[in-house]
């Protein structure tokens, strides 16, 4: 067992040896026999050879006793702050493998020379037993539930409500954050904090999808049923200019962001997308753009832009009313 052991380089380990029915105790000084039935577990990589070092490999396991579970768990210990992922090797398990590494929801690759942070979620895979051991040596087990701890989606919105009826007014003009900044606020601070502490449960990412969609049908639905009536009578009154310089409004800035982000900035057409789509903050826009990527690449562009779009859209427009009202007022 010894020599198997360091033959595998900590990459897999026996777990179990079987003699004519019997359990052995794995040691290192254990030697296998012919006919040994020997269970092990590691990585892929390393497992495909070892039929051809032990021998014919069999899928009747029922003399086996062992579990194996994949689990994710929370780098939370300070020890391991700024710690080489390969430094994990010697503390944990011999049967536990890490097989993932997350880190701001993004995969990371399983190099040696990975620095740990906090709030990293590694994914371990072994046998139950060596399992529940190494969760405390490394952190927190992310707990996966089909639940929704609604009181904290409930108080991000409640408290996002209350911080946005708050109003200052300066030089006579009132300044809000309005309901859609204040949530926002609150949603980017819950959020934040979901990210760091990722095995507190909160809402399952299925329930948040539906919430999505939910919540965009809806707001499209209400913007257009608001809005219909009063656009048909200003239409009637203004004519086609009010349509023509509604859409360049929405068009021109957008095309100079297109060109300026392309052209200056040599951006990827993905996350300038998501950005532009930020800028307008249309939610709608970045849908369309995330289904034609066919993955979540636009949202780094559109998360920083919708959200500085979002809270300087309510405070600019009081302001911009305040100085077309001024300069109505010399105009006569």
């Amino acid at each position: 067992m010894g020599e198997l052991a360091a033959i595998f380089e900590g990459h897999a380990s026996i777990e179990q040896v079987v003699r004519r029915g019997q359990n052995l105790a794995v040691e290192p000084t254990l030697r296998l026999q012919a006919f040994d039935e020997v269970l092990a577990i590691g990585r892929r990589s390393v497992l495909v050879n070892v039929a051809e070092l032990l021998g014919r490999e069999f899928a009747n396991t029922t003399a086996f006793d062992a579990v194996v579970e994949t689990t994710e768990v929370v780098v939370g210990r300070r020890e391991w702050f700024g710690r080489e992922l390969h430094e994990l090797g010697a503390p944990l398990p011999p049967g536990v493998q890490i097989v993932g590494l997350e880190r701001d929801g993004n995969a990371m690759p399983l190099l040696h020379d990975v620095k740990l942070q906090r709030g990293d979620v590694l994914k371990l895979y072994g046998p139950v037993l060596e399992v529940a051991r190494a969760v405390p040596l490394i952190g927190d087990r992310v707990v996966e539930s089909t639940h929704s701890n609604i009181s904290y989606a409930a108080m991000g919105i409640l408290l996002g409500v209350f911080i946005g009826g708050f109003s200052v007014k300066l030089g006579g003009i009132p300044f809000s954050l309005g309901t859609g900044g204040g949530a926002l606020l609150t949603g980017l601070i819950f959020g934040w904090y979901q990210s760091k502490n990722p095995h507190r449960l909160s809402v399952p990412p299925e329930a948040l999808a539906l919430m999505k969609d939910l919540g965009l049908a809806t707001f499209i639905a209400c913007v257009g049923l608001a809005s219909g009536p009063q656009a048909l009578a200003l239409v009637k009154k203004f004519g086609i200019a009010l349509p023509l310089v509604g859409v360049a409004v929405a068009v021109v800035p957008a095309c100079i962001s297109l060109f300026v982000g392309h052209r200056l900035l040599k951006l990827d057409a993905p996350v300038l997308l998501g950005a532009i789509a930020g800028q307008q903050c249309s939610t709608p826009a970045l849908s369309a753009v995330q289904n034609a990527a066919g993955n979540a690449t636009p949202l780094l562009g559109y998360t920083i832009t919708y959200a500085i779009s979002n809270v300087v859209l309510p405070l600019m427009g009081p302001l911009i009313v305040a100085l077309a009202g001024l300069v109505a007022h010399a105009a006569k």
